[in-house]
């Protein structure tokens, strides 16, 4: 008895817009004998092609066995965050049957060259081009196991901080996406800081951002946090417009006819991290639930006492170590709120 693969050659292109559509990969057959536990994840480095040509760094992590595929999940990263910080994340859901897309945005690690010299991105342009880039790859994917499979196939999209806030810029989004699970994602307005934690929002948006790109050009990213890497100035400077801005990116008149927040009917599951007082307090991430307004929204919060450790904070939540803990609780909530999650991963 046989099953159906899908492999993605190493370094292989996925041209994955309407405008660059690549050649499916070759479905070839396997023997579906159970393989000794526990068996890796496959992996695979890719390329997608975004809607104006460029190339994005990209890797699929696949279930050890293609005949336990039930899912397939795109990560979308904080800004400025390399795409390898999620790899223990993307690891641990192939281990639950799930096709997991990663990526770097232009500019950012392994798509540095995507950004060419002289050029500048704005925040809007990782949305816009490369979140709908690896969108429209996963969507692909998905359509191709569900034909080998012969039964639909969920999309999952979990997006961390901007990788979260910003999907209703995804051309796409509501029509492709099953579900989607937040992040410490957020609207970054000062105004939703409290306390000594709003002067510092305040000085952030206002004054450091702006000065930074001023003396050096962009906004290292040491400033950021510990997993980011340099933002360009356009990024930056957009960033800092916003967080300046009521409404953050929703009170930018110039976005008003891309936001489709409202067009997403699919469960929304945002999470906030009580000690996330820098970069996601709850209620930036309340006024991002607020945005959803069609959608079954539910908000979760996890503390560093619910894990038993000292912190976790903006950056801890893909960590491998917190990831036994906490991953199972992001993923069960979603999984059970979605109907064609649920159906496949319960039949396994």
């Amino acid at each position: 008895m046989s099953s159906l693969h899908l492999p993605l050659a190493p370094h292989s292109t996925l041209q994955a817009t309407p405008e660059h559509v690549a050649e499916p990969p070759v479905l070839r057959a396997a023997s579906s004998a159970a393989s000794p536990p526990p068996a890796p994840a496959r992996t695979h480095k890719t390329t997608i092609r975004c809607s104006d040509g460029r190339l994005l760094a990209a890797t699929w992590y696949e279930p050890p066995s293609a005949a336990a595929l039930r899912a397939v999940a795109v990560v979308g990263a904080a800004t400025a965050v390399p795409a390898g910080y999620y790899r223990h994340f993307a690891e641990w859901l192939a281990g639950r049957g799930y096709a997991v897309l990663t990526f770097d945005y232009r500019g950012i690690a392994a798509s540095r060259d995507a950004l060419r010299h002289g050029e500048d991105v704005r925040l809007r342009d990782w949305a816009r081009l490369d979140m709908a880039a690896a969108l429209h790859a996963a969507d692909r994917y998905r359509k191709l196991a569900q034909h080998a499979a012969g039964h639909p196939l969920g999309l999952l999209w979990v997006g961390h901080s901007l990788g979260g806030n910003a999907v209703g810029l995804v051309p796409g989004f509501a029509d492709k996406v099953d579900a989607f699970v937040g992040m410490a994602a957020q609207v970054a307005y000062f105004g939703h800081w409290s306390g000594w934690a709003r002067v510092q929002a305040w000085v952030f948006f206002h004054a450091m951002l702006p000065g930074l790109v001023r003396l050096l050009g962009h906004a290292p990213g040491r400033v950021l946090g510990p997993r980011a890497q340099d933002l360009p100035a356009g990024a930056a400077l957009e960033w800092a417009a916003w967080g300046r801005t009521p409404g953050f990116l929703f009170g930018d008149p110039s976005l008003q006819r891309e936001r489709a927040y409202h067009e997403f009917t699919g469960p929304v599951h945002l999470w906030s991290i009580s000690d996330d007082h820098l970069f996601g307090p709850a209620a930036a991430v309340d006024a991002l639930a607020a945005q959803f307004k069609a959608a079954a929204v539910e908000r979760h919060v996890v503390a560093p006492q619910d894990l038993g450790v000292k912190r976790i904070e903006h950056f801890g939540p893909f960590r491998r170590d917190l990831g036994e803990r906490l991953w199972p609780r992001l993923l069960t909530p979603i999984e059970a709120a979605t109907p064609r999650l649920a159906a496949r991963l319960h039949s396994a």
